[in-house]
C-alpha cells in the first residue's frame, strides 16, 4: 500500500493512523489479560476436581466486589479499553482489585495510556519523537514481548507515525469512503466485472 501511494501520489506525505498504532498496544494488553484468564480457568478446574475427589463442596474465591478470579479477568476486558476518567464506579473497583492481583496488567495498561497520552498531548514532531523515545525505554524495562514487538514496529515506521503530528491527520475519511464502497458492493452480492464496477464507482462517487 505504501508503494502504491508513493507511485500514485509522489508528493503526498504518508501518515500512519494513530488508531492503528494504539490498537496494537491495546491488543498486546488484552493478550496478557487473556493469558491470566486461561490460567485462572485451569486453576479453578483443578480445584473442582480436588473437591470432587475429596467429596467436598467447591467454593470459588471471591473478591470484595463479588467477582471470582475467573470473572474478574473476563469482566475487566472493557475497562482496559478506557481511560481511568471514563470508568464507571464498578469498573473503578474492579480495576483496583485487578491491578492489585496482577501488577503486570497494571504495567501494560500504563504503557497503553502512556502511548495514548503522547498522541493526545504532543504538539510537534520533535516533542512526539522525544516522548516516544522515553516510552520505548519504558517498554524495554518491562520485558513484555508483545510490547517490544510494537516498539520495534514504531521504530521501523517512525517517520510516517511522526507525520501525524504535522496536521494531526487520520485516515477517517478514507475509512468512511471504503465503508461506502463495501456497502455499494454488498448490494450486488459480489462483483464479477471489476472494470464496470470501477466505472460505476467513478460516476457515482467521483
Amino acid at each position: 500500500m505504501k508503494l502504491i501511494a508513493k507511485k500514485c501520489f509522489p508528493k503526498a506525505i504518508q501518515v500512519t493512523d494513530r488508531f492503528h498504532v494504539q490498537k496494537l498496544a491495546i491488543e498486546a494488553l488484552q493478550d496478557i489479560r487473556i493469558k491470566h484468564r486461561w490460567e485462572a480457568i485451569d486453576l479453578e478446574n483443578d480445584l473442582i476436581k480436588q473437591a470432587k475427589a475429596s467429596k467436598s463442596e467447591f467454593k470459588p474465591e471471591t473478591f470484595d466486589n463479588g467477582d471470582t478470579r475467573k470473572q474478574l479477568l473476563a469482566r475487566s476486558r472493557y475497562l482496559l479499553y478506557k481511560a481511568p476518567n471514563n470508568w464507571t464506579q464498578n469498573q473503578y473497583l474492579r480495576s483496583k482489585i485487578l491491578f492489585d492481583q496482577y501488577p503486570d496488567i497494571k504495567k501494560a495498561y500504563n504503557l497503553v495510556q502512556g502511548l495514548r497520552n503522547i498522541f493526545n498531548t504532543a504538539t510537534s514532531i520533535q516533542t512526539a519523537y522525544t516522548k516516544l523515545a522515553h516510552w520505548y525505554k519504558d517498554v524495554e524495562q518491562t520485558g513484555f514481548k508483545a510490547f517490544n514487538t510494537i516498539a520495534n514496529t514504531i521504530t521501523i515506521n517512525y517517520k510516517s507515525i511522526l507525520n501525524y503530528f504535522m496536521n494531526r491527520s487520520t485516515n477517517a475519511s478514507a475509512e468512511s469512503f471504503n465503508a461506502r464502497i463495501k456497502a455499494f458492493r454488498a448490494q450486488f452480492r459480489g462483483v464479477k466485472n471489476v472494470e464496470f464496477f470501477l466505472f460505476r464507482l467513478t460516476n457515482i462517487f467521483a
